[in-house]
């Protein structure tokens, strides 16, 4: 089958590897439809590492897909041939302590795909994973709407995650207008539709989809205090802010605008191997810091969500390539050219 590896920094080719296995009793064979370009998978092309892991090459990249169901293993009850299912990039083993205690996405053996060291990515033609990684989404839906379930599910996950009080008028910024922090504001609107949400971004065409996707404000660091402005906008601070772009200064824009008693939900993922907070201010306005590991346990709120809204969650697609495309997909991506938001490539 043909697959597009990573051959070096920002270099990549598309080579012929082997097919994968046949599937075993609980997998399932999976003809892949649709990927959708990641921060992460930008991470290891222009870098290759994230923090500690560090890629070999040469290696392929890829997550967040949606594949059609080619072959079923003879104990696979969840999915049927011909369906068109979301797939969950992680595989837990289930029976570890963090398995057992409902924490799959922190399973003490889990291989992700297009991790390295782990699993090689989706970029590729054939994938075999387990039935339990595969959701089916409703008749009609389309494969590119199905490859933004995964970072959606990160979105509601924070959003989980950050423990709002239902029925209560919450104010809440999310700084980074990419599609991890438009998924977060679709899971914010769908859990609290009375939160009143402020978006920052350094890139004004994000801002305008921020405001399309029902950001109450938007503001561009590079324009000016976003901080000052915000809080002349809702003086008493917000009850969270989910940081969504893995950058120092907005960590510090943060903690600076949390209401004491406040969360700071770390999304994103730093290129840097250690991030700095003012434990001064950490301390006296007593706030909470949660990292948010991927998603757990909301694959299946995220195809929900996704069919409910599909318009709003599909704008977040703006850029759209063909498989044989993917090296110019990825450049475009890590580049922020033509006001990018969600690159797709369609097999």
């Amino acid at each position: 089958m043909k697959s597009f590896l990573l051959t070096g920094i920002r270099s990549m080719a598309c080579r012929e590897v082997p097919d994968p296995p046949p599937p075993g009793p609980h997998e399932v064979l999976l003809r892949l439809a649709a990927v959708g370009v990641c921060g992460s998978d930008v991470h290891y092309y222009t870098t290759g590492r994230i923090g500690s892991q560090v890629v070999a090459y040469p290696f392929a990249v890829g997550h967040e897909c949606a594949a059609i169901v080619e072959r079923v293993g003879s104990a696979a009850r969840r999915v049927r041939t011909g369906q068109l299912v979301a797939v969950e990039p992680a595989v837990s083993c289930g029976v570890c302590d963090q398995c057992r205690a409902g924490r799959r996405h922190t399973c003490r053996t889990l291989r992700f795909l297009g991790c390295p060291g782990q699993m090689p990515g989706c970029l590729c033609e054939w994938l075999v994973m387990p039935e339990e990684c595969c959701f089916p989404v409703p008749d009609g839906m389309s494969a590119e709407l199905a490859t933004l379930v995964e970072p959606l599910s990160i979105g509601l996950y924070a959003v989980q995650l950050a423990a709002l009080k239902p029925g209560q008028p919450h104010v809440a910024a999310i700084l980074g207008c990419g599609p991890i922090g438009l998924s977060v504001l679709h899971g914010l609107r769908a859990a609290h539709p009375d939160a009143r949400v402020y978006m920052t971004d350094k890139l004004d065409g994000r801002l305008d989809h921020a405001r399309r996707a029902g950001a109450a404000w938007t503001g561009n660091p590079e324009g000016g205090d976003v901080v000052a402005a915000m809080s002349n906008v809702k003086p008493m601070a917000f009850d969270v802010v989910f940081e969504c772009c893995g950058q120092q200064d907005a960590m510090d824009q943060g903690v600076k605008l949390l209401k004491p008693g406040g969360s700071l939900m770390l999304v994103g993922i730093p290129q840097t191997d250690r991030v700095s907070f003012s434990i001064d201010l950490m301390r006296r306005k007593e706030l909470r810091l949660q990292n948010v590991r991927r998603q757990n346990e909301c694959m299946q709120h995220a195809v929900d969500l996704a069919a409910a809204r599909p318009s709003e969650i599909g704008a977040m697609v703006t850029h759209r390539y063909g498989f044989a495309e993917t090296s110019a997909a990825f450049d475009l991506v890590a580049d922020y050219e033509d006001n990018v938001v969600k690159a797709v490539i369609a097999f």
